[in-house]
């Protein structure tokens, strides 16, 4: 059962950036020339949201790269999802690995997280992905449905959920999974979501790769029937290799 979402590609700036970089980042995606049936996002640093939103082509829509588990107030140094979509955010990621692994956010954490943003209207980028060791010890499967299942139980609908498959050794360390690696966790996403939830929400849930995608290796992935777009870390972060990202959607249409 191949996925039949529009494809999806988000940029995930992290912890990186200043005003300057980020305004010719954004002038290089402005006069970038995208293809039309693609859902693209950018996920800035907070601080520069704001900026971003009042110079960014309509185009591309805003996510943030976190939120708060519920509403906010005496929270330091959060950020609640009421302040993300008054700043004009109509996504958020939840889950990352850095999330998870570095800041030690646990499954059922984020999946109230992720509760909390749909029932307040973002929409969600659900992270998932196995470790190094975990994948080697055969359990790249128990990891990621142990990770979906705590969204499963948690959120109220998957109309606005897009699943982000991005295995842990391979985010920022140059590993690739193969097109095949990646195929193959995304068939078995669907197939969990179409046993645990619905033949109709495991056919329309958009899952997308991410783990060092660039613009000389997204075409390949692109070809693979899963994989509905990508999650993008380095990458996105220049302008004319990001656009070429998007444009792997052509790939997906050559191979279809």
């Amino acid at each position: 059962m191949a996925g039949t979402g529009k494809f999806f590609v988000g940029g995930n700036w992290k912890c990186n950036g200043t005003k300057d970089s980020i305004s010719k980042l954004v002038s290089d995606l402005n006069s970038a020339k995208l293809e039309a049936d693609v859902d693209v996002i950018v996920a800035p640093p907070f601080l520069y949201i704001d900026q971003v939103k009042n110079s960014l082509t309509d185009r591309i829509e805003i996510s943030g790269q976190n939120s708060w588990v519920g509403k906010g107030g005496a929270f330091t140094g959060e950020i609640s999802v009421e302040q993300l979509k008054d700043i004009g955010a109509t996504w958020v990621i939840l889950g990352h690995s850095e999330r998870r692994h570095v800041i030690g956010e646990d499954d059922q954490f984020i999946g109230k997280k992720a509760a909390y943003a749909l029932n307040e209207g973002l929409g969600v980028i659900a992270c998932i992905g196995e470790k190094l060791e975990e994948r080697e010890a055969g359990k790249t499967f128990d990891i990621c449905f142990q990770q979906l299942k705590a969204f499963a139980d948690a959120v109220p609908s998957w109309d606005n959920i897009v699943i982000a498959y991005e295995p842990v050794w391979a985010i920022g360390t140059g590993k690739v999974a193969s097109p095949e690696q990646a195929q193959e966790v995304h068939v078995a996403v669907r197939d969990w979501l179409k046993k645990n939830v619905s033949p109709e929400v495991a056919s329309k849930t958009r899952i997308i790769y991410g783990g060092s995608v660039n613009g000389g290796n997204s075409a390949e992935l692109a070809k693979k029937e899963d994989i509905d777009g990508f999650l993008v870390g380095g990458a996105s972060l220049k302008g004319p290799e990001f656009a070429t990202i998007i444009n792997s959607v052509t790939a997906k249409k050559v191979a279809a």
